[in-house]
């Protein structure tokens, strides 16, 4: 336990004294071939920028260091652009609607292709993986055995159920869940978004219905059940590496691509589970999913 204490500890030294912040101001970024990856303090962020980071080191990669926490998308942008980020791991539909507030692409396929499209020329996007983590509607075990397995199942008695989520989730979806599917809940409830106090709630059966995230271990911990949204209301929200374009090698972006190929939502979710439940040092989760997946 001790040795794991240090580890982790170690970690977090690492990632705060790495060559300073370069979103702080000041920053020239790295000499050249440094290649600079920007994560959140999320632990899904930091986990895939440090797969990312050991893929490159393994295509031969030898100057890649990790720089969390690196703030919001349009901090995360800025950086990009002056190059002090090489890249970041991104979720497509979040990242298309940053360049295009009004798209109306919802599937993986119309979300990246549009994303492609819309990105400005001195950004690009690789390969995106299958693993998403986007929005779902969750229920309990007990709803679900009663038929319920898609959002459209759930419709005819959301006027009977109360649901919880983020305190925009109103704002954002009522009127695009009514539309889709007719479905108006009985009440909508602010819980937090996608964390304890949503998971408790549903749990406890103060709500039937909540706003979890399709990576999130506590789905799974808890046996609770995910709908399908069968009409896609909610975006793609597909992995992706969003790069400084020029700033990487042909080998290098192979390299990310082959991690994306492999990259599924429950191997994401898994991840999610070694870091968040089994508290485990995120580069050692990192090297375990690359051996793993014959990317070592």
């Amino acid at each position: 336990m001790r040795r794991r204490l240090l580890g982790l500890l170690a970690v977090v030294g690492l990632f705060a004294t790495a060559c300073g912040n370069p979103l702080e101001g000041g920053a020239e970024g790295g000499p050249t071939g440094e290649i600079v990856i920007g994560a959140s303090d999320v632990g899904e962020s930091l986990l895939l920028a440090q797969i990312y980071a050991g893929a490159l080191r393994n295509a031969g990669a030898d100057n890649v260091t990790v720089r969390p926490p690196v703030g919001g998308r349009e901090v995360v942008v800025k950086a990009l652009e002056d190059r002090s980020l090489s890249l970041v791991p991104e979720y497509s539909g979040n990242l298309l609607r940053y360049f295009n507030e009004n798209t109306g692409a919802t599937t993986p396929n119309e979300v990246y292709a549009e994303l492609r499209q819309t990105l400005p020329a001195h950004f690009e996007v690789l390969e995106q993986a299958p693993a998403e983590n986007t929005d779902m509607l969750v229920v309990r075990r007990e709803l679900a055995d009663q038929g319920i397995r898609t959002i459209s199942d759930l419709a005819p008695g959301c006027g009977e159920l109360i649901f919880g989520g983020p305190g925009q989730w109103g704002e954002r979806w009522k009127e695009r869940i009514k539309q889709l599917y007719g479905c108006e809940f009985k009440e909508i409830r602010t819980t937090d978004t996608g964390g304890p106090v949503t998971v408790e709630a549903l749990r406890s059966d103060e709500v039937q219905v909540a706003d979890l995230f399709s990576t999130s271990s506590t789905i799974r911990s808890n046996g609770f059940v995910a709908l399908e949204d069968d009409k896609n209301m909610f975006p793609a929200q597909n992995i992706v590496p969003f790069v400084a374009r020029g700033t990487l090698t042909e080998r290098e972006v192979r390299a990310l691509n082959a991690v994306s190929a492999v990259l599924t939502t429950e191997k994401l979710t898994d991840l999610n589970v070694e870091f968040t439940e089994e508290k485990r040092n995120p580069i050692d989760i990192a090297e375990g999913f690359l051996r793993e997946n014959d990317l070592a």
